[in-house]
């Protein structure tokens, strides 16, 4: 049952990520990602977190939507993967497209509350 809870829990924040990021919410995603959080871009670009802040913020990247087409998530005591795949409406440095990205999240638990400690984008 706590396993259950768990991935659900995982499920939640990881959905909740990607609307704060189509909110352009970044004092949201704050709460949820840890301070040394990094986001690997489907290039290769490992972002620091606050860049990544300044570049929503300034919509040189800007999420519209997205459709969640698969989601996966493995539990070990404190720690998580998640494995989401979306078809995510982005404008990325000028570029808008429909993006076939799968994100792999690394998670902690931290008392009752997971956190994302990072984010690697491939396409699939």
């Amino acid at each position: 049952m706590e396993i259950d809870n768990n991935k659900s829990q995982v499920l939640d924040v990881t959905r909740q990520l990607t609307q704060l990021m189509i909110d352009k919410n970044t004092v949201a995603m704050d709460k949820i990602l840890d301070p040394h959080f990094t986001l690997t871009h489907i290039t290769g670009y490992v972002q620091p977190k606050d860049e990544w802040y300044a570049e929503i913020e300034n919509e040189r990247m800007k999420y519209f939507s997205y459709k969640e087409v698969k989601t996966s998530v493995k539990i070990d005591g404190d720690k998580a993967i998640f494995v989401g795949q979306n078809i995510l409406d982005a404008r990325i440095w000028g570029s808008r497209n429909n993006w076939r990205l799968q994100q792999t999240m690394h998670l902690e638990k931290r008392g009752e509350k997971w956190i994302i400690m990072k984010s690697v984008a491939t396409t699939f």
